[in-house]
């Protein structure tokens, strides 16, 4: 009887939505298989491009990384997906779409065993297993390139990332073009935003091209810049985060004057600071100034009558990369300039480039830079161009810091799978079972390779499942999809390679992932904390607590008078439901 009388202990606030155990578990997978589906069709030379539109801007793109940014995901564990596909993105450049298939089919395949009860953590064991001997398999596997035949393995990495891009019909123009931009940065830092890529509308995808250098739009200028000479060689180069403005020099100043005549001298006073400034810079020997501030209609005329290019409010990012390709510094005074603060190119030169006009920095002796031009038709084509250079940049670059490749097309999976399966058979227990379901799961990218390309993938798996099988001495460890013979070929042969750290990273992050996913038996929501201004409600009785409203819900609770109230009878009806159940 004592324990009919305890009182209710309520830990969540009314409207809390709690879910927990098995059913959660396969709620979050399913939430999962539904975020894959979006990037399914994607995969591959032959994957299918995806409209997204917000109702303001439409983006075209097959990127997956691209794709997961802009879906609007509201299921908190299926954010975890599209979580890894962006890391994806940032460590290595591609496999974006790769990963999110991987840990889709992880969950897919090791879903039946939870909803027969095999315990989340028996499961775990046995993926991050399965993750660690095909990790192991990959740096088996994994091959590498000296001397030429290294620039090569960097090419047909770039062009195997190309492939499946808009752009993939000039791979033979942007892979090389690629490479030459990474190889012209510091091997030590390899920093990729040194890489500048410029859209310029207009014109075809062929017109594209690399500037060993800096290349930037025009900057905006005033009257007297038609006058300035637009092409120098080997000139002397100023760079300035100053402004160079006369009106600059009476903002923020306040002069009493006694005597009207002295006003006079105020003015010659500030012409006279501005023209010492421009003095400064003609001293010094340069013949291009470049500023990240305003120069002003007057000092563009002083400079053009002086045979002198500038040009004011340059893009910082650009400015940096001039200063890392001319070797200049970037002054913030305009005293004790010398020519060691000055930078040096061999040709300069401003032409247009379709409606735009561009200024150029050529021949550049410190050049750790470099800068892609873009061409096309349309803002979307433009963009998608962008991506996709963007995703060979990087993968260059983790080939040249990692120097070690496998084939692509799905064999390195099948391989993977095929050695997965052999080694379950020398265990016993579930942890065989969930082996084998992790070497199914890996066949997911040439099934999906196969389907994307339009042919029978059930017949493709099985061949390549033969080939890996039966050839004698590994000769069959790199047989993949053929997708352009609509068959299957030696992918290492045919030149389809991709870095190992892609293979490495994806199988990582999307067995962590599947991994997470498993480990998640409850989800708490509280629909009300979601609401507008819900973060205010506090139930603090303080100054700050809630405010008005929520002393108002206190006192409505005392029974409409407060603590006053409720002790003089308006609250009797709250004593009276308290008796009984630990009250008085």
């Amino acid at each position: 009887m004592q324990q009919a009388f305890q009182p209710q202990v309520i830990l969540l606030k009314e409207g809390t939505d709690t879910s927990q155990g098995k059913a959660q578990i396969i709620s979050n997978i399913n939430a999962c298989q539904a975020v894959a589906e979006a990037v399914r069709t994607t995969l591959g030379p032959r994957g299918m491009d995806k409209l997204i539109s917000d109702g303001q801007k439409t983006t075209i793109s097959n990127d997956g990384a691209t794709i997961m940014k802009l879906l609007d995901i509201v299921h908190p564990a299926a954010k975890t997906i599209a979580e890894i596909s962006m890391a994806q993105d940032a460590e290595v450049g591609d496999g974006t779409t790769s990963v999110v298939l991987l840990a889709s089919e992880i969950l897919k395949e090791i879903k039946n065993y939870v909803d027969d009860g095999l315990h989340p953590r028996v499961i775990i064991k046995g993926l991050r297993e399965s993750c660690n001997l095909g990790i192991k398999i990959i740096e088996e596997l994994a091959v590498t390139q000296e001397g030429d035949a290294f620039r090569q393995l960097l090419e047909k990495c770039a062009g195997t990332a190309l492939n499946s891009k808009l752009i993939a019909r000039n791979k033979k123009l942007f892979a090389p073009m690629v490479v030459d931009a990474v190889c012209s940065l510091d091997p030590d830092l390899c920093d990729l935003k040194l890489v500048g890529i410029k859209k310029v509308n207009g014109g075809s995808v062929t017109d594209s091209q690399l500037v060993q250098g800096v290349a930037f739009k025009k900057a905006f200028s005033y009257a007297g810049f038609e006058q300035q000479p637009k092409h120098f060689t080997n000139p002397k180069i100023l760079l300035l985060n100053v402004e160079l403005e006369l009106k600059s020099e009476k903002e923020n100043a306040e002069v009493r004057i006694t005597d009207p005549d002295q006003y006079q001298s105020i003015v010659d006073a500030e012409w006279q600071i501005i023209y010492d400034k421009l003095d400064k810079c003609v001293n010094c020997g340069a013949k291009v100034v470049l500023s990240r501030l305003p120069i002003g209609d007057l000092a563009t005329q002083y400079f053009a009558d002086r045979g002198m290019f500038c040009a004011g409010r340059v893009n910082p990012e650009d400015l940096d990369r001039t200063a890392k390709a001319t070797g200049a510094k970037v002054q913030t005074s305009l005293y004790d300039l010398s020519e060691n603060v000055l930078g040096e190119c061999a040709i300069f030169e401003e032409k247009g480039l379709g409606d735009e006009r561009f200024n150029f920095f050529m021949g550049c002796p410190k050049a750790k830079t470099a800068t892609i031009i873009l061409r096309g038709g349309g803002e979307q084509f433009l963009a998608e161009t962008e991506r996709s250079v963007h995703d060979a940049l990087m993968i260059v670059k983790r080939s040249l810091t990692n120097r070690r490749v496998v084939a692509g097309g799905g064999a390195i999976e099948l391989e993977i799978s095929k050695q997965i399966r052999e080694h379950s058979r020398t265990i016993m227990g579930k942890q065989q079972l969930i082996m084998n379901s992790y070497a199914r799961a890996l066949e997911i990218i040439p099934r999906q390779l196969a389907e994307n390309a339009g042919m029978d993938s059930t017949d493709i798996l099985n061949r390549l499942r033969k080939e890996h099988a039966t050839s004698a001495n590994g000769a069959g460890k790199w047989m993949g999809v053929d997708v352009l013979n609509e068959g299957i070929c030696d992918t290492y042969n045919a030149g389809v390679w991709e870095p190992s750290a892609n293979k490495l990273n994806a199988l990582a992050s999307a067995t962590e992932a599947a991994c997470c996913i498993l480990s998640i038996d409850e989800t708490v929501r509280n629909p009300q904390s979601e609401k507008p201004g819900a973060a205010s409600q506090g139930v603090g009785l303080g100054r700050g607590g809630g405010g008005a409203g929520t002393r108002k819900m206190v006192s409505e609770a005392m029974g409409g008078g407060g603590m006053q109230g409720m002790v003089q009878g308006k609250g009797r009806k709250a004593l009276h439901a308290m008796k009984g159940r630990g009250g008085a």
